[in-house]
């Protein structure tokens, strides 16, 4: 029987002064604070992103109802009882969803005020406008995003 001396499979880690393969404890406390200060500096940009991305879906929704609301009042001669009524009507698919609220129900419907002098004052009023139901403020500007 040959005695053959099988050689230990090198590795890609530096050698220890044990000769074992590994990476020292300083090195690994380098590579973690490296990553944690990458982290650290993209974390704010990530978030002011997200934030105007979300505003940029909230000012088209409000666009685009708007736009609807008042295509239904040419077309029909009457407001939209309801922002459903647009959807009833083919208007638009589904309502979109707020952005902040992450709900389609929270849009808040500006309804016209009835004339005294109107003969249909039982009739329920028509949605003129539409605004977000959140109560945030924009970071950007401070405005509340229920006033745009």
């Amino acid at each position: 029987m040959s005695t053959r001396r099988v050689r230990p499979s090198r590795s890609t880690g530096p050698c220890t002064r044990t000769g074992e393969s590994g990476f020292t404890l300083i090195e690994l406390i380098i590579v973690l604070s490296i990553i944690g200060l990458l982290v650290g500096l993209g974390l704010p940009q990530y978030k002011s992103a997200t934030i105007k991305a979300r505003e940029a879906v909230l000012k088209e929704n409000l666009f685009i109802l708007r736009r609807l609301i008042d295509q239904y009042a040419q077309d029909k001669g009457k407001y939209p009882a309801s922002l459903q009524a647009l959807v009833q009507d083919s208007y638009i698919r589904t309502i979109p969803v707020d952005p902040f609220t992450r709900q389609a129900t929270s849009w808040v419907e500006v309804r016209e005020l009835p004339s005294p002098e109107d003969p249909l004052l039982n009739e329920i009023p028509g949605v003129i406008d539409v605004k977000s139901g959140s109560e945030e403020k924009s970071p950007i500007d401070g405005t509340p995003y229920n006033t745009w």
